[in-house]
């Protein structure tokens, strides 16, 4: 499985995106889908997962409220619509298929600024 992110990019405090991640290969059902991100100097940090299978989601507390993941089976794209950005939301957002508890797959980051 090859994940590809993207649709990052610069915007104002207050604002909109929607990031992207598109899975070459199959994805099957026992897979969780997550959003993670990784600002300058710090860890990465888990943002939103949802389930392939049955659409179930999760959220950090940081985000909840402002953030929606989604999926598009047929599409095998998962997005995450970040509403109402902060500038501690810049960070590169990568996209990852869980398996197992373990994370075999990733993709390659976008990056996101929220200026202030």
């Amino acid at each position: 499985v090859q994940l590809q992110a993207y649709g990052g990019g610069l915007v104002q405090a207050g604002g909109s995106l929607r990031l992207s991640c598109v899975a070459s290969g199959r994805i099957f059902d026992a897979y969780v889908m997550a959003w993670f991100r990784q600002a300058p100097g710090k860890e990465r940090e888990y943002v939103a997962t949802i389930s392939w299978s049955s659409g179930l989601t999760s959220y950090a507390e940081s985000v909840k409220g402002r953030f929606t993941i989604s999926r598009d089976n047929a599409k095998n794209t998962v997005y995450l619509q970040m509403n109402s950005l902060k500038p501690e939301d810049t960070a590169v957002y990568y996209c990852g298929a869980r398996l197992g508890g373990q994370y075999p797959y990733w993709g390659q980051g976008t990056q996101v600024t929220v200026s202030s």
